[in-house]
């Protein structure tokens, strides 16, 4: 049943993917994400739905357009196609008895329906907050801000319905944690940590936090582990300088789901290793 919940989810994920290529591209631009209808860039020509099936289309269309052979960016069946994966590694994950598997102790289907909702809505945010950062450096409000109520809401009927209140107290101080953390970085650093990265800091800390300390502690110093690695062979290998702005919430989110997936693992082998030495 998990594979078949899981190969279901994939499949919803190219869907969404397909939006958040919509998304990723009209947010910034500060366009509708509804009206008008997807078109040719360069003709201008309406892409008819038979020409917009996620990765297919692309395919069959040789990333070209229908009407002028304009090409079609690679951009958007890699993501369509990354969403799907994504969902689907998140419904094994969410579904599984390994270290992120089995997130509610009850086994209550609906409990475990709610969590995969409430991850599956983050993985979605998360790829179009990541794309949108390395394109314009900005993590915009208009899918920011959302995710504070709409998360909330789905880990406390998830903890509530598993039986499992702890686990918003935890949700709460994560969340209060990692915003204060980043919020005083901001302000002892202004040009190095943004707004954008306080208020993701936020969410990230309510969804981690929700799942358990290891997670938490793993994801928030994940992110400066591997946004300080990569800074550092832009350095090395001169394609960035010092004062070279660089997107910080990719690192972020990337941490954040290493420490949701293996958080436990990942503590438990440190703490191994600590104690033999």
């Amino acid at each position: 049943m998990t594979a078949l919940l899981a190969v279901f989810a994939g499949i919803f994920g190219l869907l969404i993917g397909s939006f958040l290529n919509v998304v990723i591209y009209r947010i910034p631009a500060g366009k509708s994400i509804v009206f008008p209808p997807s078109a040719c860039g360069s003709c201008g020509a309406r892409i008819r739905s038979y020409d917009n099936i996620p990765v297919l289309s692309w395919l069959l269309l040789r990333g070209k357009c229908r009407h002028c052979g304009a090409a079609f960016s690679v951009r958007y069946p890699l993501v369509e196609l990354g969403t799907g994966v994504f969902f689907a590694v998140v419904a094994l994950w969410v579904f599984s008895s390994g270290d992120g598997g089995a997130l509610v102790s009850t086994d209550a289907l609906l409990a475990q329906i709610i969590v995969l909702v409430a991850f599956l809505y983050l993985a979605a945010v998360s790829v179009a907050l990541a794309m949108i950062d390395l394109d314009t450096h900005t993590l915009p409000n208009k899918i920011l801000l959302p995710v504070y109520p709409v998360g909330a809401v789905l880990l406390t009927a998830a903890a509530l319905v598993a039986g499992e209140p702890g686990r918003l107290l935890s949700a709460l101080i994560g969340a209060a944690a990692l915003f204060g953390l980043y919020l005083a970085l901001a302000l002892i650093s202004p040009g190095g940590m943004g707004l954008g990265d306080v208020k993701l800091a936020g969410v990230l800390g309510l969804y981690l936090g929700w799942l358990g300390w290891a997670p938490l502690i793993v994801g928030a110093f994940g992110a400066f582990l591997l946004g300080g690695l990569f800074g550092i062979g832009l350095l090395v290998t001169r394609k960035a300088g010092r004062r070279s702005s660089i997107p910080f919430g990719p690192w972020m989110l990337l941490a954040a789901w290493l420490g949701a997936v293996f958080g436990q693992s990942i503590a438990a082998g440190y703490l191994t290793l600590f104690a033999l030495t």
